[in-house]
């Protein structure tokens, strides 16, 4: 060829080559800066990017998340990409839904001959009982083992495996109860095997079924921890049986954890009992806050501070600066309340408590005369903490906010936005993502050990994990323990676990009621959730029943009519009831907050024996001079609810200032409680 169009298809090739390049470079570069699919992600775009899209990958993404808005998934299991065995499980699981079993038996057999070890081949060996021993040990914590493991009868061969499984791994599964206690009713249980079970009913609450498990041996720490603290919970008898267990855990291994957690327990109420500090071994009480936060409490508060500086970041110096603080302000002792609630470093408490000590804090300075201090305080509580009881109050004091009115009905209830999960694990976090919430909590559950401790952000991945699946009973109590012993590293970790504990329950039922009744929904909310979590099943020890926690003649009282039990536990008529109720309440009241919540928990003949509030120019005092330790919690707990639903003015995270004043936002979210807990 000559040299001329030699060089012309050098040229050409060179070209080509160069502008391939560059497509791929380009295509390459908007893959990572395009944003990820998320439940966020508007159904036009989803289906677009089905549709469309160059990414098969992204394609297959777009195609699950429609499948969690109602679209048919099919065709998505192809390749080799771990999403394939999602897709798999969903399209089985939809042929068993339509009743077409053995098109659902072809797909399990795809998904375990390809993905064999990928966590959602689990439920495929729930389906074929000859798989279930390598199920049970492959993915021991995982719902389809946990699920197993409970429909496991005992037999001569493998004696109560299914007990024992649960035990360690799954304690809490529906039906373990009775697996367990059936275990340990039986000859065939080892000590170590007695251990374990009764740990595990201990940690169900069952102290009394637990004990008799061991059938007088002698417990080891963990398991005498968790039997004592079942057992302390309890009537007199099981009371004194538990402090007598955790004194024995105590003096028995002294060096442990589970010793100091002991300690914790015994030294729990306002006044403990001086023989029980007494008896704490020297070596222990030397290194517990709470056992040297009892001994100021039984000394009239005389070292207080010593206990604070000394122990700073412990639960029990919290506490005690409140119980003091506060026993200084009902005593209108400004100076000692002020010194009591600067005693610990800035930024030491739990955001809740910071929030507390910030607006009591500037009651005790401007009772003292110094107003610009007190403005100082009130204004860093407005600008660094979300909607909340003292935010409110702090902006009723500068001027800024109207009383609250919960006598108004409204169509238009917060709405929960959609934020990332950010586990550890990124399987889950995928899952998260792209919607499917239970295959999410499946493989959560699977990847961890549940007899390991968390850490405080895997509480939080935990108990939002929960909540997506429909548990919001131990969803929201973990995380409500959380936000008051966490002090979170990030202004993100703060909202995000400010935010989590206001989800949305039965918004149909809640709009309904609301607008039949004139009640304001969030006031529907929060006591919802105050009451029972969410969780229509639940019955108190005094017979309140539901969503509402209504009393049955209360309920019959306001139907009009008797009502059965099983008509309370439907969340749409308990819900009706309860707002009919509060609206009752709030006209006796005359639509004042305060009154009509507390007449909610103690009942209104016990708040109408009270000194009226308007005797009392600090209606956050009169609050804490509430005769209940249990109402005085709730009002506070409640208006806190209703303020968090209610949306207004939050935070934002600021990447070098950390939390400061935001844009206004709508807000994306039974038992008697002794001040101690409080």
């Amino acid at each position: 060829m000559p040299a001329g169009p030699r060089s012309l298809v050098l040229l050409l090739l060179t070209t080509a080559g160069l502008s391939l390049t560059a497509v791929v470079a380009g295509q390459q570069l908007l893959l990572e800066r395009r944003s990820a699919l998320n439940p966020r992600t508007p159904v036009v775009e989803l289906w677009r990017t089905y549709r469309w899209s160059i990414d098969p990958l992204r394609r297959r993404e777009a195609a699950l998340l429609m499948s969690t808005k109602g679209q048919t998934l099919a065709g998505q299991g192809w390749g080799n990409d771990p999403l394939a065995a999602v897709a798999l499980a969903l399209a089985a699981e939809s042929q068993q839904n339509r009743g077409d079993q053995a098109a659902a038996d072809r797909l399990w057999q795809q998904l375990l001959k390809r993905f064999r070890d990928e966590t959602v081949s689990a439920r495929a060996r729930q389906y074929q009982p000859d798989l279930h021993p390598e199920l049970l040990e492959r993915f021991p914590s995982h719902p389809a083992a946990l699920a197993t493991a409970v429909a496991m009868a005992p037999t001569p061969e493998r004696s109560h495996q299914g007990a024992q499984h649960l035990a360690r791994w799954g304690w809490r599964w529906p039906g373990a109860m009775d697996r367990l206690r059936a275990a340990c009713s039986a000859e065939e249980p080892s000590r170590s095997e007695r251990q374990n079970l009764a740990w595990a009913l201990a940690m169900l609450g069952a102290g009394s079924s637990a004990l008799d498990c061991l059938q007088g041996g002698a417990a080891d720490a963990e398991t005498g921890l968790a039997v004592g603290r079942a057992l302390i919970r309890g009537a007199a008898e099981q009371h004194t049986q538990g402090e007598q267990m955790l004194l024995d855990l105590i003096q028995q291994h002294p060096e442990t954890s589970a010793a100091d957690e002991a300690v914790r327990l015994l030294m729990e109420p306002l006044f403990p009992d001086p023989a029980l500090v007494e008896a704490i071994p020297p070596s222990v009480a030397k290194r517990s806050a709470a056992v040297a936060a009892a001994r100021v409490r039984l000394n009239g508060g005389m070292g207080t501070l010593e206990v604070l500086q000394r122990w700073p970041d412990d639960r029990d110096s919290w506490q005690l600066q409140w119980d003091e603080a506060r026993a200084a302000l009902l005593n209108e002792r400004w100076e000692r309340a002020r010194d009591l609630l600067t005693a610990l470093p800035p930024g030491t408490l739990p955001p809740p408590l910071e929030a507390r000590q910030l607006f009591w804090l500037g009651l005790s300075e401007e009772r003292t005369g110094n107003n610009k201090a007190a403005r100082r305080h009130w204004h860093q509580l407005v600008d660094t903490h979300p909607p909340g009881y003292y935010r409110w109050r702090a902006d009723m004091r500068l001027g800024d906010t109207k009383p609250l009115r919960l006598d108004r009905p409204s169509t238009t209830l917060p709405v929960t936005t959609w934020a990332p999960l950010n586990s550890r694990y990124p399987e889950v976090n995928t899952l998260w993502r792209l919607g499917l919430a239970q295959q999410a909590w499946d493989a959560w559950l699977s990847l961890r050990d549940p007899r390991t401790p968390q850490s405080a952000e895997e509480q939080l991945v935990e108990g939002r994990l929960r909540l997506s699946v429909d548990d919001p009973w131990n969803g929201l109590d973990q995380l409500q323990r959380l936000s008051v012993r966490w002090v979170p590293t990030s202004c993100q970790q703060r909202l995000l676990l400010h935010r989590s504990q206001n989800p949305v329950f039965f918004p149909e039922a809640i709009e309904s009621a609301s607008s039949r009744h004139r009640v304001d929904p969030t006031l529907l909310l929060a006591i919802a959730k105050q009451e029972s979590r969410f969780s229509p099943g639940v019955r108190s020890t005094a017979g309140a029943v539901g969503v509402m926690q209504l009393m049955p003649s209360t309920a019959a009282s306001v139907a009009d009519e008797a009502l059965q039990e099983q008509d309370l536990t439907n969340p749409s008529t308990n819900i009706l009831l309860g707002a009919a109720y509060l609206k009752s309440l709030l006209q006796l009241w005359e639509g004042n907050a305060f009154l009509s919540i507390a007449s909610y928990n103690a009942g209104p003949g016990a708040v109408s024996s009270w000194p009226s509030p308007k005797s009392d120019p600090t209606i956050e005092l009169w609050v804490e001079r509430i005769p209940y330790a249990e109402t005085r919690y709730y009002t506070k707990k409640v208006l806190d609810n209703v303020l968090s639903y209610s949306g207004g003015e939050w935070p934002v995270c600021d990447p070098v200032q950390g939390m400061r004043q935001a844009v206004t936002e709508s807000n994306t979210g039974v038992e008697n409680k002794p001040q101690q807990q409080e």
